[in-house]
């Protein structure tokens, strides 16, 4: 992977099917999403880093993690500017901007304008969407 851009995974549709699951392949590939406060990582505290769940790329640091009090797991920026890309949205009959994983698009949910400092953002994502890994030490 080059340092100035993450790589672009590329896969079947048949191979997303059996890597992700039912439910993880109908949010990351369809652009579904989880119910609020059942995600695996809404409610979740420790230090470490969340990643793609479909192809691994590191998205977000658990220090810019908050409580929003969506149901989603919310987050004021994400690790690098570059792990994630935006689209405007208009589906189910509102106007957002969703955001999905640079290297493979992979849907993690949306941004909104009414985060916290220092970004003023809200990055409401899908525990669906995403893997955890444990700071170490």
């Amino acid at each position: 992977m080059s340092s100035d851009k993450p790589r672009k995974v590329e896969k079947s549709d048949a191979e997303w099917r059996a890597q992700l699951g039912p439910e993880r392949y109908e949010v990351v590939r369809n652009k579904g999403t989880e119910r609020a406060f059942t995600g695996r990582f809404w409610d979740h505290h420790e230090d470490g880093t969340y990643l793609c769940v479909a192809c691994g790329e590191k998205l977000f640091d658990s220090a810019t993690k908050f409580e929003s009090g969506s149901g989603w797991p919310s987050f004021w920026q994400p690790l690098d500017a570059r792990s994630v890309e935006t689209e405007h949205d208009r589906s189910h009959f509102m106007e957002r901007t969703e955001v999905h994983c640079a290297s493979c698009g992979a849907h993690l949910g949306h941004v909104f304008p009414d985060g916290p400092r220092p970004t003023g953002l809200r990055y409401c994502i899908n525990s669906a969407s995403l893997d955890f890994e444990k700071k170490q030490g």
